[in-house]
């Protein structure tokens, strides 16, 4: 065999095999994730499914993909549109791409009508979410309370709060959340389950 041919499919082989590594530990992953979470396994695939082909519509569109910052969160069924777009037209046609995809129950569309966040925006967005998770972590006194079924999304400082939790969990994040510096605003997008 030729010695260059044998480099080449070594590398092909190695990097399949990265890949799969890849695939089974973001399988473990999710299904980790899953144990912890009220929604079914078949509603977490749902979501993910809404939030894939979303995005691709999306970035398939010329008119939304130019000039236009997106985020797409979708729980057990209830899309949460943030981000900025260049007009009301924009922001409409999203929400009609969005409303007829498959298993769609609901959309919080708060697309604000501005110029994409700028790359330290977003920066204090990421950093507003890493501490309202760890805040999270802190909290006590609530039996059976797990943070990773709360999902939190933060878009111009305004947190997002999206799960399938109690009112007591719920009430509880939320006062946790408002002791973060930089925090403009708490929208809660839960739905409750008592």
């Amino acid at each position: 065999m030729n010695p260059i041919f044998k480099y080449i499919l070594t590398g092909l082989i190695i990097s399949l095999l990265n890949g799969c590594a890849g695939v089974v530990v973001g399988g473990a992953a999710t299904g980790i994730a899953v144990v912890h979470d009220r929604r079914t396994t078949g509603t977490v695939l749902d979501d993910q499914t809404i939030e894939l082909k979303a995005s691709k519509s999306f970035m398939q569109d010329k008119a939304i993909s130019k000039n236009s910052h997106l985020n797409i969160t979708s729980y057990n069924g209830i899309v949460l549109l943030t981000g900025e777009v260049i007009s009301a037209q924009v922001r409409d046609d999203i929400h009609q791409i969005v409303q007829a995809l498959p298993k769609v129950r609901r959309i919080h569309n708060q697309l604000t009508i501005a110029a994409p966040s700028s790359l330290l925006s977003r920066s204090s967005d990421t950093l507003i979410t890493a501490k309202a998770k760890t805040h999270l972590l802190s909290i006590d006194g609530i039996k059976d309370f797990d943070l990773t079924r709360i999902k939190i999304i933060t878009e111009n400082g305004v947190v997002y709060l999206m799960g399938l939790v109690t009112r007591q969990e719920a009430d509880a994040a939320t006062e946790s959340v408002r002791q973060i510096d930089g925090v403009q605003r708490i929208e809660r997008m839960f739905e409750y389950i008592d």
